[in-house]
């Protein structure tokens, strides 16, 4: 998780002067480096031990190690601006924003990893997908692929996927996607702990930056962390990011048994095509 993420994180979960320090930083954070502590303390009708306990509440030792990370993070998003706003100006943005985040996500990309987590899929008897709206709907589009290549894959539904986790083994894979990664008492997130006890090995998808998922998962895939936790008006970014990491992961799932995936793609094309033909045939013989 990237810091203006943390940021609204820690906003979200305090409502005391710590609130009001959080908003200020995000408001004027082109210009916060020329702020001392004093002075966002008096702007913000606080003191400069609650800018400092601010600081200290994201795993900062002080104000100074903050701006030292907050000042990249902001050189970074201007790196990568996605502003979306203006009836002219919103088609091309719309494809500088996909195109950005699939050129970022490129980048993020270890090789081994892709290896590691390909090698997963190809091994697993059950492939279970753990997200939340909007990702399921990409998972499904992922099992989708993995079944055309004979795979035993499934979404696991709301409310549902403790069971589904309960039910896989050391033979199977859980692939498990979360934007922050750090919601440990919500699905999917929640179910890594029984997974891990039942040896269940596991793929994640996440953001950039530390959280849970990166400390408790050695297989670990980045999606693009351009976008704000609370304040996105879209998942823009994150769609097209996510799409690409699935679609990178069923390549190389594909190539790993090219021969023997293609011949059971093509099999199966070919009966789909003949039901499509007979029901067609029987339609116009009615």
């Amino acid at each position: 998780m990237f810091l203006f993420q943390k940021i609204e994180e820690t906003m979200m979960r305090y409502t005391d002067a710590r609130h009001a320090v959080g908003e200020f930083i995000l408001q004027e954070q082109d210009k916060l480096y020329q702020y001392t502590v004093t002075e966002i303390a008096e702007k913000t009708f606080t003191s400069k031990a609650t800018v400092v306990r601010f600081a200290k509440a994201m795993g900062y030792d002080g104000w100074k190690e903050f701006m030292k990370d907050y000042i990249a993070e902001v050189n970074y998003q201007k790196k990568y601006k996605n502003t979306v706003d203006g009836i002219d100006t919103i088609a091309e943005n719309i494809k500088k924003l996909q195109m950005e985040s699939i050129r970022e996500t490129a980048d993020l990309l270890d090789k081994e990893v892709l290896k590691k987590a390909a090698d997963y899929l190809a091994g697993a008897e059950n492939i279970v997908i753990f997200s939340s709206s909007p990702n399921t709907y990409l998972g499904e589009l992922f099992k989708r692929k993995l079944l055309t290549i004979g795979k035993r894959a499934a979404v696991a539904k709301s409310g549902e996927a403790g069971i589904e986790a309960a039910t896989l083994g050391p033979q199977d894979l859980a692939l498990i996607i979360s934007y922050s990664g750090n919601s440990v008492t919500q699905n999917p997130v929640n179910r890594i702990g029984l997974l891990k006890k039942n040896h269940v090995p596991i793929i994640g998808i996440t953001s950039g930056g530390d959280n849970y998922m990166r400390k408790n998962l050695d297989c670990i895939i980045t999606m693009s962390s351009r976008e704000r936790l609370y304040s996105k008006i879209a998942n823009y970014a994150t769609e097209e990011s996510l799409n690409y990491i699935l679609n990178v992961l069923f390549s190389c799932c594909f190539a790993s048994q090219y021969k023997q995936n293609l011949e059971f793609k093509i099999k199966n094309s070919r009966l789909l095509e003949q039901e499509r033909v007979t029901m067609m045939k029987e339609m116009q013989d009615r």
